[in-house]
């Protein structure tokens, strides 16, 4: 702010091109099934950050067909590979879908099981499926193990998606126009007359 620059000037005018594009999409609620599906979408950019390389987690969590939660978080520690980086934020999200599960539960929403978890790195799922500590992996701390616990239980299924399907992608890296839109539309839609007038609206700030 105390010696401003011309690519200030035009990260500050990205920011309002992207507030002006999107101030007419909203979050809608629909009703769902007796018994709705949790789902998890989780992605990471390894290394990511110029500074401290450390990656950042991206997840969205959808009941049914309706958005209920989302993060975007940097990692707290510096990850060895892209599949350890996928794993961290993988658990993270496992961790709030088994949240989310207890919140439900106590409202009296029912729910279908196994949670899935989808996630665009193979690795990863091959990785949250095997019991086997491979040489490669143990130096990932333990905490971040109980994704494979949750899986064997059969609570969580860890499930892989093309990245052209990953709607994370919006929180990960930055996309073209196209892309971004399409991804945008499985997530948020525009605030249509009917929807104006109605209380099952958030708005997107």
């Amino acid at each position: 702010m105390s010696a401003p620059r011309t690519p200030h000037l035009v990260a500050a005018k990205r920011i309002l091109r992207y507030i002006k594009g999107t101030i007419d999409l909203c979050l809608s609620f629909t009703p769902q099934p007796a018994a709705a599906r949790l789902s998890a979408y989780s992605d990471a950019d390894w290394a990511g950050c110029p500074d401290s390389r450390r990656s950042t987690t991206r997840y969205v969590i959808t009941l049914g067909t309706n958005l209920i939660s989302w993060c975007s978080k940097k990692q707290p520690t510096v990850s060895r590979s892209s599949t350890e980086s996928e794993y961290h934020a993988l658990s993270h999200a496992c961790a709030e879908t088994n949240w989310l599960c207890y919140l439900l539960h106590e409202l009296g929403v029912h729910l279908r099981f196994p949670v899935q978890l989808f996630c665009d790195n193979l690795s990863t799922t091959y990785m949250a499926a095997n019991p086997v500590f491979h040489a490669r992996t143990r130096h990932i701390e333990l905490d971040y193990h109980f994704l494979r616990e949750k899986v064997a239980l059969g609570s969580h299924q860890v499930c892989f998606i093309p990245s052209v399907d990953q709607p994370a992608d919006l929180f990960t890296k930055a996309l073209h126009k196209s892309r971004h839109q399409l991804m945008s539309s499985k997530l948020v839609h525009p605030m249509t007359p009917s929807l104006r007038g109605g209380v099952n609206i958030a708005f997107l700030s």
